[in-house]
């Protein structure tokens, strides 16, 4: 009885003219700037709260366009704490959104809100072993106890954006509108970025600062073209591929931009995975890829042949760069690998859970903060989650029958093995503008295989009763 009423027009109506009374009496009471941000927050709070899909559109459209402010100033030389603490606007619009749905479940009660999903186990597993090496390491006092709360709250809010997304959405209409509007999303950010190389600056994400962050941007694209690829390529998957094909070149000019070599590295595996999936069923294509690759001295523009060949050709710095065989690497790959080495040297003061988050010294690698940070139990933890990921993508392939569907899954593989190697050169999987794409798309694979699954097979027609399988994994 009660969701009836929650969920009648009437209601909402009533309840949003029940709210107008006291909103307009906070926002007389509070001072001009405050009272319109009070303002905008309430009725945000209110939209998420009678139409909680809405406010999760609202948190893809800012994931990579929302504005962020840096907090914190230096806390802490040598640690993640140096560099500050970030918020941005989709922050808040998770909160708000994230305490409308809970709310909303709390007064309606409806049955089924939280569903257990094939990741639950490994990301308790990931949380548990970074949450107990963040309390060990304030008790030894190696992490601030403010600092390090916020930033692992601010770590790991993306698997927040997992569980509501999974609850939230309930029908593929809604699966395929979140998947538009992520690519609506990322064509905006793609021209943002392409707008930036006349001024010959390093392109990067809106509202990141004067610096910017180009390898977020990198991992982000890499990410989201893996998407775009792994639709093109599944068979039946799109009746217009012109847009895609449209979105796949702006994407790739924007990711040249950055100039992220991080990023360069994971797109040409991506590419090689891509390779080795299509080999047997269309020889052409990749004919025309190897083509494409091996033409690039002659098409790639000269600042992203300098900045690949930057690495080995920098002018010597003794001291500075570390040579491997007969080349030097430069200063900044020099810095990533020693990274490992300092890694090493903290892991061993606290092998078994690490010295917590922002315990640490800054590392701009993920694996080796990864170890230095939560120990042997958090690093086996964070691979037994990316297992867990793979094994989800193996299961959408052979469980989903509609080939859109089987192109997103196929995508997320790609852009699941792109993380990875990103990650060597970044702390991708603790940057936010990477990681809430990421878990969208795997909380929507989960919802879409819990929907096919659930679907009769006589209300499948002829051609989409069997899985559609992209592409075979090969077992090993």
């Amino acid at each position: 009885m009660m969701q009836d009423i929650f969920e009648s027009r009437a209601s909402q109506l009533l309840i949003t003219a029940l709210l107008a009374a006291p909103l307009a009496l906070v926002i007389v009471m509070a001072k001009p700037g405050m009272g319109g941000i009070i303002a905008i927050g309430i009725l945000v709070l209110l939209v998420a709260f009678l139409f909680p899909l809405t406010g999760l559109y609202l948190i893809v459209v800012s994931m990579l366009l929302g504005p962020e402010v840096l907090i914190g100033g230096t806390m802490g030389q040598g640690t993640q704490l140096g560099r500050g603490l970030t918020l941005r606007l989709d922050d808040f619009l998770m909160l708000l959104v994230g305490c409308a749905w809970l709310a909303k479940i709390a007064l309606v009660r409806q049955g089924g809100q939280y569903l257990g999903t094939p990741l639950n186990r490994a990301i308790a597993y990931y949380l548990g072993a970074s949450v107990l090496a963040t309390l060990i390491g304030v008790l030894l006092g190696r992490v601030q106890p403010f600092g390090g709360f916020f930033f692992l709250l601010k770590y790991y809010e993306y698997f927040f954006l997992y569980f509501m997304t999974v609850n939230l959405v309930t029908d593929e209409k809604q699966i395929r509108n979140l998947v538009v509007v992520s690519l609506v999303t990322c064509f905006l950010v793609s021209l943002y970025a392409i707008a930036q190389i006349p001024g010959g600056v390093r392109a990067s994400a809106p509202f990141e600062g004067e610096e910017g962050e180009p390898n977020t941007l990198g991992g982000y694209l890499v990410f989201m073209l893996s998407i775009v690829a792994g639709l093109l390529l599944t068979p039946g998957a799109l009746k217009r591929k012109l847009p895609y094909v449209g979105l796949l070149l702006l994407g790739f000019i924007a990711l040249q931009a950055t100039l992220s070599r991080a990023s360069f590295l994971a797109a040409a595996v991506v590419v090689i995975v891509v390779l080795f999936f299509v080999r047997a069923r269309s020889p052409l294509l990749v004919t025309g890829i190897l083509f494409v690759i091996f033409s690039m001295p002659v098409w790639a523009p000269q600042a992203v042949k300098d900045r690949i060949m930057y690495t080995f050709t920098q002018p010597s710095n003794e001291g500075e760069q570390i040579q491997i065989g007969r080349l030097k690497v430069d200063t900044s790959t020099t810095d990533r690998l020693r990274s490992w080495q300092k890694a090493i040297n903290s892991w061993k003061e606290s092998p078994l859970w690490g010295k917590g988050v922002t315990g640490a010294p800054f590392m701009d690698a993920m694996f080796p903060k990864l170890l230095a940070d939560v120990g042997l139990l958090g690093f086996c933890a964070f691979w037994y989650l990316m297992w867990s990921l793979y094994r989800l993508t193996r299961s959408g392939m052979n469980r989903i029958r509609d080939p859109y569907f089987a192109g997103i899954v196929f995508g997320f593989l790609l852009g699941l093995v792109g993380m990875l190697v990103h990650a060597i050169g970044s702390n991708t999987f603790i940057i936010v503008r990477i990681m809430e794409p990421f878990w969208l798309y795997a909380a929507l694979i989960v919802k879409m295989t819990l929907l096919q699954g659930e679907a009769p097979a006589q209300e499948a027609g002829p051609e989409t009763a069997a899985p559609v399988k992209p592409y075979r994994l090969q077992r090993a």
